[in-house]
């Protein structure tokens, strides 16, 4: 008896509606052809939803001067449109935003497909429909069937038509629900002459051309299919988020199940005309299991060809996993995609000892299958014949050595019993020839064992029954015994067999997994592109044996080999067809694939769902195709190949855009620099400069020698700020050269306070700099503009008068300088931010001026040199700012400074 199936609802369908809470409902109504109807019937719903009491705003209706239209819309609430001027001109569009700050529960949006203004936020209606449901609006919306993109090319045939408005398939698949607004083309026609689709001087040419009765027949058949099947996809949705086993028959599919028959090619071709015939949908299964995975090369290469004519004619191709249960999984594969009917291939009639074996795979489906149509399909003679001559005669297990040692595993064995046969009795013995008869099942598989076991049986009732060396039996009971040791050898060296091919199974899948594995962990450590192309190429040629190699376009879009494995860089005029024609069809192609199988090299296209972005070429050098195994093997390597060049475009350009914000962000505070900070010593200058000329005598030889300091002191100021600006050029190019030298840091203070002393001509200045402290290694100079730098910043923050404290101390090898004054201070969340550059602090120090570069510069210098720099509060209660500068100290000093 069969074990009841567990009925559960799926995770990824209970995931898809889990996604839907909190969003809004999206009804489309479908037509075939403008003037079928759509809006008003929208209009109707939507007045019928008022009625019941529900919240219904029209965000944007196209009435198109239609009078029963316009009194539909008149009870229902209708937000302004906003102008948008465009070219000269002004256009309307739909108030998103509007819409969005009134938050209706239902809002009506006509013409999904329509193209919004070039400035609006989203350049089609439809993704503004997409951000009203993300902000959980229910919407009703129209929609012609001609705008639909995987129909583009269909209606263009059909109309000679090309329509350019078009929404992607998705948008449709999302909706919750579809109604097929239908109108006979008679009708419509109808309509069209009366005035009511377009106005008098476009009907004559529309009836011609596009609204021709054959086109309007070819458009609705159309519609009613994209609806009947949007209707399919939402019942299988439903029947996989509630258990539901099904199927149910509401429309027709076929599912083929091939397997390792040398007729499976006739099996899907006859599934191929049983489709065409019903116009019906269909699937094309294998099992993969344990058993499969140990079969020959020739019946996996006989799968492999199945699969392939299935692709080339149309099939979807699926490959399940089983351990065991095949004909258990293909009907719960087809109860999930509410199949009806299945296909299979006659089973080979059975030959003598076919009760040693299970049911066939037909067999198990025809007895398991309550709710299904199975139908046993038979190859023509011919194709069986063909396929008979054609089948594999001999596997491993076929090979005469492995009988050899069949025998001699059960030659051992006698001989082992004839030589304890006084010790034990004679029942006991028959283990041996058991352990026998296991050792070769496990050895060489199914066949031999049976071999053995026969062997076994015949060498037990030889040797070690009586009468001995003689095949007669003279007791009854040892003959049901001997029949039972041949049954139990049989059924024991199957069982070891089938556990030897499931072992083997596990461990071709453990090193499969192995391989993918390492393949991802190398391409997970690879920042750049070059490195991923290199880990990819030299893996898939390791684990395939095989050369690889990678191509991608170039920037004029003409494919390039960026890397191969071993190196390659040329190829064969017939190669690059081959992989122009991958790229371009972004399919397979080249050797082991139906197109341009010439050529040397096979090509996969590396696609991601954002698109297509190069080929991984293989090379195996042989003439037989990929194996099964290697092909699924090798779209493994494929799949994460792309995933993993696509990280890197993805991290590229978020670096890039990165790079682009914070050069636009050092841009403007540059400007801002420049046309502040640096033009402020420039008018001073200036108004110096003309007070002196204008009214020099005037000013007499105080007012002269005032202004003349004014332009000096000012003139240094705007130095110290272009010093800054190309200091800082240089540490961010790596330009800074070094020139260390032995410092001594009281000379190094004094020199900075020197070369600043009217700047610091209003403040305190008190000097804490103890006369042991020992020489630094560093740049005399720009050590000397760190320094100046650091008292500078605390003069212009710290009022006039106050008192700005230097102090100096030797701490674990390192010289600490710290510069205190009694400003306002930096609040603490700021302090490790003062040293990026054009950073400026907003509270307290606001008032001061600089172009915020000249402690970004300092960071730069100290780091060059080993050091550190840091800003801590100057006192307890936060006031205050104290700077303070880490330099390392040299183990010893040099001889002349000892001396000295």
């Amino acid at each position: 008896m069969a074990k009841p199936r567990e009925t559960r609802p799926e995770p990824e369908a209970l995931l898809a509606e889990a996604a839907k809470e909190g969003r809004g409902r999206l009804k489309v109504f479908l037509g075939a052809a403008p003037g079928v109807g759509k809006t008003y019937a929208m209009l109707e719903a939507a007045r019928q939803r008022a009625a019941e009491g529900v919240d219904v705003v029209a965000g944007v209706i196209e009435t198109h001067g239609r009078a029963e239209t316009e009194r539909l819309l008149a009870g229902l609430e209708s937000l302004p449109r906003r102008t948008v001027p465009y070219r000269g001109r002004i256009l309307t569009e739909m108030d998103l935003d509007a819409l969005l700050q009134r938050q209706p529960q239902l809002a009506l949006v006509d013409e999904l497909a329509h193209s919004n203004v070039p400035e609006s936020r989203h350049l089609k209606r439809w993704q503004d429909v997409e951000e009203l449901l993300a902000a959980g609006i229910d919407v009703y919306t129209t929609l012609n069937i001609q705008h639909l993109e995987s129909l583009n090319d269909v209606v263009a045939r059909i109309s000679g038509v090309r329509v350019r408005e078009t929404i992607p398939d998705g948008v449709l698949e999302l909706a919750d629900e579809i109604a097929l607004v239908d109108l006979p083309p008679e009708e419509l026609i109808e309509r069209l002459r009366q005035g009511k689709v377009y106005i008098q001087e476009q009907i004559a040419h529309a009836i011609q051309h596009f609204f021709a009765k054959g086109n309007l027949t070819a458009l609705r058949e159309l519609a009613m299919r994209v609806a009947a099947d949007r209707v399919d996809a939402q019942m299988t949705a439903h029947m996989r988020s509630h258990a539901i086993a099904g199927p149910w028959p509401t429309q027709d599919r076929i599912l083929v199940c091939v397997n390792e028959s040398p007729v499976a090619k006739s099996l899907v071709r006859a599934a191929k005309r049983m489709a065409d015939r019903s116009r019906l949908p269909w699937i094309v299964v294998t099992v993969a299991t344990p058993a499969t995975e140990a079969l020959p090369e020739a019946a996996k290469d006989a799968v492999a060809d199945a699969l392939r004519l299935a692709e080339s004619l149309g099939a979807e191709v699926v490959t399940l996993a089983a351990e065991s249960q095949v004909a258990r999984e293909v009907l719960d594969f087809a109860r999930s995609r509410n199949v009806n009917r299945v296909l299979v291939g006659r089973p080979r009639p059975r030959r003598f000892g076919a009760w040693l074996f299970r049911e066939t795979v037909a067999e198990k489906l025809i007895r398991e299958a309550q709710d299904f149509e199975v139908t046993i399909v038979s190859a023509d003679a011919e194709a069986a014949r063909r396929a008979k001559i054609g089948a594999p005669r001999l596997s491993p297990e076929s090979d005469p050595v492995t009988y050899l040692w069949a025998t001699g595993a059960v030659v051992a064995a006698g001989a082992v019993s004839l030589l304890v046969q006084r010790v034990f009795p004679v029942e006991s013995l028959s283990l041996f020839f058991l352990v026998a008869v296991l050792a070769v099942a496990t050895r060489f598989g199914l066949w031999p064992s049976i071999y053995a076991s026969v062997i076994s049986f015949l060498g037990y009732n030889f040797f070690l029954t009586e009468p001995y060396y003689t095949f007669h039996v003279a007791d009854r009971n040892v003959v049901l015994a001997l029949l039972l040791f041949l049954v139990v050898a049989i059924a024991t060296g199957n069982l070891a067999a089938r556990l030897r091919a499931q072992a083997a199974a596990q461990r071709a899948i453990a090193k499969r997994t192995a391989q993918l594995y390492e393949f991802s962990r190398k391409i997970a450590s690879a920042a750049s592109l070059d490195d991923v192309v290199w880990a990819a190429v030299h893996h898939v040629a390791s684990t395939l044996q095989c050369a690889s190699l990678v191509l991608m376009p170039d920037s004029g879009a003409a494919l390039a080999i960026v890397g191969g494995y071993p190196p390659e860089d040329q190829l064969e005029p017939k190669d690059w067809g081959a992989a122009e024609w991958a790229w371009d069809h972004r399919e397979p192609a080249g050797w082991s694939s139906p197109t341009l199988p010439s050529s040397s090299w096979l090509f996969l296209p590396l696609v991601t769902p954002q698109g297509a972005l190069g080929l991984l070429g293989v090379a195996f050098g042989r003439r037989q195709p990929l194996a099964p195994d290697e092909r699924r093997l090798l779209e493994a390597l494929v799949d994460q190949v792309a995933i993993a060049i696509e990280r890197t475009r993805l991290a590229a350009d978020m670096e890039e855009t990165r790079l682009l914000s914070e050069t636009e962000r050092l841009r403007a505070a540059l400007l801002s620099s420049v046309s502040h900070d640096l033009r402020t010593p420039l008018v001073s200058i200036i108004g110096a400069a003309s007070s002196l000329i204008e009214a020099d005598a005037a000013l007499g030889e105080t007012g002269r020698r005032a202004m003349a300091e004014t332009i000096r002191e000012e003139g240094e100021r705007l130095n110290r700020y272009v010093q800054n600006l190309l200091d800082m050029t240089r540490l961010g190019y790596g330009a800074l050269q070094i020139r260390r030298d032995w410092v001594e840091p009281r000379e190094l203070v004094g020199r900075a306070a020197r070369q600043l002393r009217r700047v610091l001509q209003h403040h305190r200045l008190r000097f804490e700099l103890p006369r042991d402290l020992p020489a630094v290694r560093g740049d005399p100079l720009l050590l000397e503009q760190v320094v100046a730098n650091v008292l500078d910043n605390a003069a212009k923050y710290a009022p006039p008068g106050s008192e700005i404290v230097v102090a100096a101390s030797l701490s674990a090898g390192r010289l600490t300088l710290g510069v205190s004054d009694q400003g306002p201070g930096i609040p603490e969340e700021d302090r490790g931010m003062i040293f990026d550059m054009f950073y400026r602090v907003r509270a307290g120090d606001a008032q001061a001026g600089g172009t915020g570069l000249g402690l970004a510069i300092c960071k730069g210098i100290l780091e060059a040199h080993g050091g550190a720099i840091r800003a801590e509060a100057a006192h307890a209660d936060g006031s205050g700012t104290r700077i303070v500068i880490e330099l390392p100290v040299a183990a010893e000093p040099p001889i002349e400074l000892a001396e000295e």
